[in-house]
């Protein structure tokens, strides 16, 4: 699969000054965590789900999380798994293009049943999401997480999610997320990313963010997103690649503060009218959160709609000038000094901009390389005619 897939030649040349490149799952973890994009998350107790990862992936969709956890009734739980095995059955079986298959189980014994109930269509699933991950909780799941991947004969990533009260609770949480690096370290190889639930995490204060605001303003959260990206996201080879919290929101009926959105980027009537269709949708909300979740060090983001994947991913790709900038940090001689960027608007430091370029340049090979011109307006605007 590669990002912009959808796009033809004449496009992806008129756009891209580096396109994305192909990947699956057999790719270096580095690349492929870093390629998620927009995963779209949906409850297993939907009666088509062949059908929308179909339709998700022709929009641009890569990775999917089909979840037997909190999008469910508990009393809904064994039709949804029923549900699930015979869905996953027929994608499978199909053979047909679609994004990465993860689930979302509840309880450890939930993998078992599912490699079980698909037989040998199991070696289509690409993973596992771990719920409430803790040092204590996450041990079972990813003791049947190994056990299932040995007998299918290919890695099962593991995509861990910190939203439990530990990691919420100040007095708990330096210990909970010491904890679970930990536990991530000695299972290092299977883990692809680690997710966020800002979702669970709010619900201890009984806290619900609107789509005017962003997760970075309801700071009780921020806070604890500042600190797993601090614990679990550190640029030294220990840590991973931490994806942004989902957004909730796909209509914006009523506002309470201005658009998000500059009208200097949207110069022509066309891209007007597309700058008022991204407003009334709400989406110049979701824009502002993943710019914000890229400035704190997250990248990707947990998305519950395909409306939402265009915005993420059209701000995924990297710009030329962020390019050029990257390849002069990584290509300076002796690993040290200042210069002035090429675009003569900044400085770049070899040494302490170093991570920052080894990350803007695999973001390139995952989502692309604009070309001088081209801004963010131009991607998103052949990203959501289709």
């Amino acid at each position: 699969m590669r990002h912009f897939d959808f796009l033809d030649e004449a496009a992806v040349e008129r756009l891209f000054h580096r396109p994305p490149e192909v990947f699956d799952r057999d790719s270096p973890r580095d690349l492929l965590a870093v390629s998620l994009g927009a995963t779209l998350y949906s409850p297993a107790t939907r009666p088509t789900i062949e059908q929308d990862l179909q339709t998700a992936h022709a929009r641009g969709v890569v990775c999917s999380v089909l979840c037997l956890e909190d999008a469910i009734a508990d009393r809904d739980v064994e039709s949804a798994e029923k549900n699930l095995i015979q869905q996953l059955g027929q994608l499978f079986e199909a053979g047909g293009p679609r994004p990465l298959v993860f689930v979302r189980v509840r309880r450890p014994e939930q993998i078992e049943m599912l490699v079980e109930g698909l037989g040998d269509l199991a070696s289509g699933l690409d993973g596992i999401v771990v719920p409430k991950f803790t040092a204590r909780t996450g041990g079972p799941f990813l003791d049947r997480i190994a056990t299932a991947a040995q007998r299918l004969r290919h890695r099962l990533w593991v995509m861990p999610v910190i939203e439990s009260p530990e990691v919420f609770h100040l007095e708990t949480r330096t210990e909970a997320l010491l904890g679970i690096r930990r536990t991530l370290a000695e299972h290092d190889a299977e883990v692809l990313a680690v997710r966020i639930g800002a979702t669970d995490l709010s619900a201890e204060l009984g806290l619900r963010r609107s789509p005017d605001i962003t997760v970075y303003d309801v700071q009780p959260i921020a806070s604890v997103i500042g600190d797993i990206v601090n614990m679990l996201g550190r640029r030294d080879g220990t840590g991973h690649v931490v994806t942004g919290p989902v957004w909730e929101h796909f209509d914006n009926r009523e506002r309470l503060f201005k658009p998000q959105l500059r009208e200097t980027p949207f110069t022509d009537q066309a891209v007007r009218v597309l700058r008022r269709n991204l407003i009334s949708k709400g989406l110049d909300g979701l824009m502002r959160e993943v710019a914000l979740d890229q400035a704190n060090g997250l990248l990707g983001k947990t998305v519950i709609h395909p409306s939402h994947v265009p915005a993420v991913h059209s701000l995924s790709v990297v710009s030329h000038e962020d390019h050029t900038d990257a390849l002069d940090v990584v290509g300076a001689e002796g690993g040290g000094g200042v210069t002035a960027s090429r675009y003569r608007n900044k400085m770049n430091e070899a040494s302490p901009h170093l991570a920052w370029a080894r990350a803007t340049l695999l973001r390139g090979r995952a989502f692309g390389v604009a070309r001088e011109d081209v801004s963010f307006v131009d991607l998103l605007e052949a990203s959501v005619n289709l």
